[in-house]
């Protein structure tokens, strides 16, 4: 967007009135004679004269212009966004083929209830990097961070009840969740916990992971599905500044990760940056021109 043309020196526009002054002041003296009525014998200056003297004013107008240094100056926005780097902890033990979660579909069970509203919140997160962690009997990591939602709904397409297990290693979960994100340069970085039971097999205290969670500055976002397991992941949530849900069925999973999504947007910040771009080599060029052009006048009066 071109904002403004100015000169860095506009006192050297000073140089033109003198130019001016000079041209009509000091006038070539030469030896006159008179004769009357010659003039009429005279041809009348000819479109030559007044074009000689447009190209050396030209010339000396540019020449000028380009000595006070003309500068275009232009706005540039730039975007910059804070995306928010997001590691879905999902629990796969064997208590999650529970039928009964989703009212209007009894027969499908808690797990498959879990992959398809998670497949439409990382489909809403389209800015974020989102890594997936799952566990059972013990935890792994099925995607790094990543900008590929495609690739991250197929992997969850793939995961299946005790794929890792039917035990529930839930802080060993969170570790290596924390892993996944201890390295990232994000403003803002949150693990959303999501578990039906307690834990049953993690060989890392819980205590050690809370403690790696505030180093790496993680939010630990909980999700209960089951109110008579919730102890431990409200202890989890209340610590790191977040918050444990407690959800009964899919439509109440489905307002906790519209409320998460709500809770943890990514930002887009908006620069403005200024830049002067010179111009005089313009203003030279034509100047150039100019003196090229009135060289054969200035050879045939004899000066060069």
């Amino acid at each position: 967007m071109l904002d403004s043309f100015h000169l860095l020196h506009p006192f050297v526009l000073l140089l033109f009135p003198l130019f001016v002054l000079s041209a009509l002041m000091l006038k070539q003296a030469k030896e006159s004679y008179y004769i009357p009525h010659f003039y009429e014998l005279l041809p009348h200056m000819s479109k030559k004269y007044y074009l000689q003297e447009f190209l050396k004013w030209a010339m000396i107008t540019s020449m000028i212009v380009a000595l006070s240094d003309p500068v275009m100056n232009k706005t540039l926005k730039t975007r910059k966004s804070n995306s928010v780097d997001i590691v879905l902890a999902l629990d796969t033990s064997g208590s999650m083929s529970t039928y009964g979660f989703n009212e209007k579909e009894y027969k499908q069970s808690r797990l498959d209830v879990v992959k398809n509203v998670v497949q439409n919140f990382i489909d809403a997160r389209k800015k974020d990097r989102i890594g997936l962690v799952v566990f059972g009997t013990r935890a792994g990591v099925a995607s790094p961070l990543s900008f590929d939602k495609e690739a991250q709904k197929n992997i969850l397409k793939s995961i299946y009840i005790g794929v890792l297990g039917k035990s529930t290693a839930l802080i060993d979960a969170l570790v290596s969740s924390i892993g996944l994100l201890k390295n990232s340069k994000s403003k803002s970085k949150i693990i959303i916990l999501l578990s039906d039971g307690e834990d049953s097999a993690s060989k890392i205290p819980l205590l050690f992971a809370l403690k790696l969670a505030k180093k790496y500055h993680i939010k630990i976002y909980t999700i209960s599905i089951d109110k008579s397991y919730s102890d431990m992941m409200q202890v989890i949530a209340s610590k790191n500044g977040a918050k444990n849900f407690e959800v009964l069925n899919k439509k109440d999973l489905l307002k906790v990760y519209e409320t998460i999504d709500t809770l943890e947007k990514s930002e887009v910040q908006y620069n403005t940056l200024h830049v002067n771009k010179h111009i005089y080599f313009y203003f030279l060029f034509v100047s150039l021109l100019c003196a090229l052009a009135l060289v054969p006048s200035i050879k045939s009066k004899g000066i060069l």
